[in-house]
């Protein structure tokens, strides 16, 4: 029965990561709705404006997915070009890298103990009869609510960890013995997960509690994570489905943009791995691959560690993810932006 509250606990969690991110999203689309509109029409007048602008909203609205939906509607209604449109959208896939950045630092500091007091000036800004007030409000309230559902998927996902501890190592080592299949297979999930559930960030989260339990490998990890932009590109295209031409060729050219990146990282694999983590040891963090290696022995009991070594290895590992998908992203931008041109002549 514990574990069946757990679990339940988890998926509930979820929820409430996933809509405290739509709150976030919506209270600041609602503040700032329309600024945003004007400041992306303006800022479209060159390769480096186009990107700058997706990355920059993005990042204040918390979601690639409404700044595609929001450049899609845009070409529809022939206030942007489709060649302006698809440098936005590259600028989307980067200011997204933000949320992982956010939800690792959500998993090695716990948030959850401002979260509660955010909540209470959220509600009572929300309860302001100024719109600006309420909508901030609502922002603080879907913050709060985020990372609440964060701490509930981290404390409950370990209690059933705790629980079954040697039939989850054994399920995920079993899946992980196939060399390169491995990688194509997480890979595969994280596409279908961040289909299913329609946002990125909460796949990322998912990907990022799967790795800091010990449960996959640093590389596996960096699997998810490319099938999650593969994954997040198909909001665009359903909002593009009834949309007029161009419209759809932006959301076509957003998910060509994600499979090519997917596709030289996977043929890059190992020196991309390998580079992550002379990164991240540059900045001083545990190396990446080591990090994933040792968890995985203490959470099967072959090794022993106190709390703060174990805070290193998880915290080395998280960032390495984030550190993987914000480097992915910007260079992909970097390689393909100069072939806008050619896909808008097509």
């Amino acid at each position: 029965m514990t574990t069946f509250l757990n679990v339940l606990s988890i998926l509930g969690g979820l929820a409430m990561f996933l809509y405290g991110m739509a709150l976030m999203s919506e209270g600041l689309q609602k503040s700032a709705g329309d600024r945003l509109r004007a400041f992306m029409a303006k800022m479209t007048s060159n390769a480096f404006k186009r990107v700058l602008t997706g990355t920059v909203v993005t990042c204040l609205v918390q979601s690639s997915s409404a700044t595609t939906i929001m450049v899609v509607s845009f070409v529809n209604a022939g206030l942007l070009t489709l060649g302006n449109a698809i440098g936005v959208i590259m600028g989307a896939n980067i200011g997204t890298t933000l949320t992982a950045w956010i939800t690792s630092l959500g998993f090695s500091v716990n948030i959850a103990l401002f979260a509660v007091p955010m909540m209470g000036i959220g509600y009572l800004m929300h309860s302001s009869k100024k719109a600006t007030l309420k909508n901030v409000g609502q922002f603080l309230m879907g913050f709060a609510v985020m990372y609440v559902g964060l701490t509930f998927m981290k404390d409950c996902s370990n209690a059933v960890l705790g629980q079954y501890n040697t039939g989850m190592m054994s399920f995920f080592g079993s899946i992980n013995g196939f060399g390169f299949g491995s990688v194509l297979l997480f890979l595969f999930a994280g596409a279908v997960l961040t289909i299913v559930l329609q946002a990125s960030s909460a796949t990322m989260a998912i990907t990022m509690l799967l790795a800091a339990s010990g449960l996959i490998d640093f590389k596996l990890a960096v699997a998810m994570v490319l099938g999650e932009n593969i994954g997040t590109t198909i909001t665009a295209n359903i909002a593009a489905s009834v949309a007029n031409t161009s419209a759809k060729r932006a959301a076509r050219a957003h998910t060509i943009f994600n499979i090519i990146g997917v596709i030289w990282v996977l043929c890059l694999l190992g020196p991309v791995v390998k580079l992550i983590c002379v990164i991240m040891e540059g900045l001083n963090f545990y190396d990446p691959m080591e990090a994933s290696s040792k968890l995985a022995m203490i959470a099967n009991g072959e090794i022993a560690a106190d709390a703060s070594q174990i805070e290193i290895y998880k915290n080395s590992l998280l960032y390495g993810i984030s550190m993987l998908h914000t480097l992915f992203n910007v260079t992909n931008t970097l390689v393909l932006i100069w072939f806008t041109p050619l896909i808008e002549k097509a």
